[in-house]
């Protein structure tokens, strides 16, 4: 156990809040911060930023969602005495090419790579939990879930997974020090496929529909989006139909000593708790 300070930014977030709660099981002061936590913490107001980075050695840092405050917090990071970072990113960033998409992302993996602290970069392919916490819950409960994704699979991770393997990363100072971890489930399925295992553990019909990437961006703007924001999620499926992001990887293994959750695994805890219901 330590008695140093880890900073968890986006603290109420997917990953954020499964993140401090492994390390205060493991004995880990940890500062929860986030717009809406007791420690608050926003990307758009850095006079507060050093305030919530006194006294901690290690930062879990959730990327803003525009490019560039990740250069400064981490700079900051610095002079505030902070030993470590391990940052969110997304699987596979540096095959993402010329796109738009993550830009965020890739700041502040340049930010964090480029800094003199000692650092580890977390990336996850697609989060299991958009579908019953994000993106994906509330076209499910309708009955039917339209994509712009066909028979390219995605390697879905628990963020049960992601957040064990960040605490740990997080609580073992030098042994992954300039590690990159792209971390997936252990197969992929296609979002057909996944919708297919949620509807049948459910007991419910749900449709799963490929659509165009035109009409999945009117439809998010239907549903109330900004544009920018439409377009951003639509290229998402532009890269994974790419192919590149298809196979999973081993790198939880590498870390955990275990294999990843599966599909199955998480549709059945999430069903068991009625999610999918209409």
């Amino acid at each position: 156990m330590s008695d140093a300070n880890t900073l968890v930014l986006g603290a109420t977030g997917k990953t954020g809040r499964r993140v401090a709660a492994r390390l205060r099981l493991r004995g880990t002061p940890v500062r929860s911060a986030s717009r809406t936590s007791a420690v608050p913490f926003d990307w758009s107001e850095p006079g507060g930023w050093d305030a919530v980075l006194r006294g901690a050695e290690a930062v879990y840092l959730v990327p803003p969602a525009v490019p560039g405050p990740a250069h400064e917090f981490v700079a900051r990071a610095e002079a505030a005495g902070v030993q470590r970072l391990v940052l969110l990113s997304g699987r596979g960033s540096d095959t993402w090419g010329d796109t738009t998409f993550g830009l965020e992302m890739r700041s502040a993996e340049e930010a964090v790579r480029g800094s003199a602290l000692e650092w580890a970069v977390v990336r996850p392919s697609n989060f299991a939990q958009n579908f019953d916490e994000d993106l994906f819950h509330a076209p499910l409960l309708a009955g039917e879930l339209a994509l712009p994704a066909g028979a390219v699979p995605d390697p879905f991770i628990d963020v049960e997974d992601v957040a064990d393997v960040a605490a740990k990363v997080l609580s073992e100072p030098g042994l992954h020090a300039g590690k990159t971890y792209d971390v997936t489930g252990p197969r992929s399925i296609t979002f057909g496929e996944a919708t297919e295992l949620i509807a049948r553990a459910s007991g419910r019909p749900i449709a799963y529909r490929q659509t165009s990437t035109d009409e999945y961006v009117a439809a998010l703007l239907k549903e109330g989006w900004g544009e920018t924001d439409a377009h951003h999620v639509a290229e998402m499926f532009v890269l994974m139909e790419r192919g590149l992001l298809a196979e999973p990887t081993d790198d939880v293994a590498e870390v955990l000593g275990r294999a990843p959750r599966t599909f199955e695994d998480y549709v059945v805890r999430v069903a068991a708790t009625g999610a999918w219901r209409a």
